[in-house]
């Protein structure tokens, strides 16, 4: 059988284990920045006037809004001394908010980090059962940070963190268009032209998958390299789809997100990315 591999490049790699030295280096996303779809915020409040206690608040990097909203419900938000309670009102400032009897500090300018997340770990600040989070291992020196998106608990790879609430929320959003890329090993007896289905979308269990570009690398025996680019990132949706196709994946790594790549950061590293590169990539999203 014959199968169409991509260009490779030849200034970054994904890492490598002892185990995986062979492992293609798969097309990089010189598509990244280029692809992100310039879309406006879809929020209606002006920034330079009141605004939603939830945005005032993600941008502060007290969380995310769903996780605002949340300590809303739990009571935990205060105005003035007074429980906030939906609906919440607008605000211009953080004058007089309180999160747990404690003053909210005014935001400071967004930061970005990247994470090269080992398997084995959850992308979560607790776990009721004890295993290992991505707080564990990253630095205690670093601000508060919260994870772009999320990679499972056996997936690789790069993980996106930042102070700026809602700067995680756009990069979230599947209508920001911002891709990411995966690759795949798996087990199991797949073609090109099976792959490149995916373009068209896929529908599994009743769950409907966006565009994805998938691209099948070097084969060995019935072991495979596939690398996927989609913008959505539902849950598990990597693994969802090659199962749907009888593969077994054994190795998942996310190599890029966005503009930003994993390149050839070590396991379990973290750095920042440079203030110019995020200032472009955001003006790059509009």
């Amino acid at each position: 059988m014959s199968t169409r591999r991509p260009p490779h490049s030849a200034s970054r790699s994904a890492p490598k284990s002892a185990g995986d030295r062979d492992a293609p280096k798969g097309r990089r996303a010189a598509r990244g920045a280029a692809s992100v779809l310039k879309q406006k915020p879809a929020d209606a409040e002006r920034e330079d006037g009141p605004q939603r206690i939830a945005k005032l608040l993600a941008r502060a990097g007290v969380g995310s809004r769903r996780d605002v909203e949340r300590m809303i419900e739990e009571g935990r938000i205060a105005l003035n001394g007074e429980k906030i309670v939906q609906p919440a009102p607008l605000l211009a400032s953080l004058d007089g908010l309180t999160v747990d009897g404690n003053p909210v500090a005014k935001p400071v300018s967004t930061r970005l980090y990247r994470f090269h997340k080992p398997a084995g770990c959850l992308t979560a600040a607790r776990d009721p059962k004890g295993r290992k989070t991505i707080y564990d291992l990253l630095p205690k020196d670093l601000p508060r940070l919260m994870p772009v998106g999320r990679l499972d608990y056996n997936t690789e790879g790069l993980l996106l963190l930042t102070n700026d609430g809602e700067f995680k929320r756009r990069l979230e959003l599947p209508a920001s268009g911002v891709e990411r890329t995966y690759r795949a090993r798996a087990f199991g007896d797949i073609s090109q032209a099976e792959l490149e289905e995916l373009a068209m979308g896929i529908e599994i269990d009743g769950v409907r998958y966006g565009k994805i570009d998938a691209n099948l690398e070097r084969r060995t025996g019935r072991n495979q390299w596939i690398e996927m680019t989609l913008t959505e990132g539902k849950n598990r949706e990597v693994r969802k789809v090659l199962e749907h196709f009888g593969l077994q994946v054994s190795r998942l790594i996310r190599t890029r997100y966005g503009a930003f790549e994993l390149g050839g950061m070590p396991l379990g590293a973290v750095d920042v990315v440079p203030r110019d590169e995020l200032f472009k990539f955001r003006r790059q999203m509009g």
